[in-house]
């Protein structure tokens, strides 16, 4: 009997740690938050003990609700890196409606199958096939891919950057790319050609360089921090503070920039 509370729990903990998992990965995705899969790991597994710990208090209903709440925010907190509570908000109200599309699809599979729903305690996933509700979950991260990348596609492809670093000034053309993944120290790294960066290195000091592939091969790429940033989309400006700049190896036309700026 004890080893089968055992293995029932172990089941039980990796169900709710593969769709706490799920469902971060794909909030993460859709708002492009720079959060590793570490720390949704670490997430997940909190999650996923709530998740087999919580029935065992037998609260009231309203209760048990505000702490599921409460629980869901604090996961969501952990798994994520935020700048600014907007970034939290929209992460959190991703995870939310993704939580609600999952549980949406997996009642919907649980009552064509004529699975039994236990008033406090949900439906037992471990008498469930453990594939069927991470196949739903498969579906969810796919969509949240699907969404991520047509969201990227509508950000700017044609802007002008103004940047200033001390006393010095660079206007360059730019775009900006969400194939760009290069980080400098957790922070994200745009390029810019080597002529335009050179107008401003006599104000802003070389601090390191980063690793990047290209078709030639691998290349060490110089990165310096320029004090401010205005990217000028045409209809809107927006100002960044801070950012860092690698100096392109190769000749490019244009000003590389990381879509992680436009969640600043």
């Amino acid at each position: 009997m004890l080893f089968t509370m055992q293995v029932y729990v172990e089941l039980a903990l990796l169900e709710n740690f593969c769709m706490d998992f799920t469902l971060l990965y794909a909030a993460k995705s859709v708002v492009k938050n720079r959060a590793s899969k570490k720390r949704l790991a670490v997430a997940a597994a909190l999650g996923a003990c709530f998740a087999v710990v919580f029935p065992l208090f037998n609260l009231p209903p309203v209760w048990s609700a505000a702490i599921k709440i409460v629980s869901g925010l604090l996961i969501c907190l952990i798994a994520g890196r935020f700048k600014n509570l907007k970034g939290y908000l929209k992460f959190t109200g991703a995870f939310l409606v993704f939580t609600a599309v999952l549980g949406g699809a997996l009642i919907g599979v649980f009552s064509l199958a004529g699975t039994e729903y236990v008033q406090g305690n949900g439906y037992t996933l471990s008498s469930i096939p453990v594939g069927i509700p991470l196949f739903c979950g498969l579906f969810v991260i796919l969509g949240a891919k699907k969404l991520a990348a047509r969201l990227k596609k509508t950000a700017a492809n044609d802007v002008i950057c103004r940047i200033s670093a001390g006393e010095l000034h660079a206007e360059v053309k730019g775009f900006f790319d969400s194939g760009n993944k290069v980080y400098c120290r957790g922070a994200p790294v745009s390029v810019l050609p080597k002529d335009t960066a050179q107008k401003l290195l006599s104000a802003a000091r070389i601090e390191s360089g980063v690793k990047i592939h290209t078709v030639a091969g691998s290349k060490n790429m110089e990165v310096f921090t320029a004090d401010r940033v205005e990217v000028d989309f045409g209809t809107t400006k927006k100002i960044f503070e801070n950012v860092k700049f690698g100096v392109s190896p190769n000749r490019i036309p244009r000003a590389v920039m990381h879509c992680d700026l436009l969640e600043e």
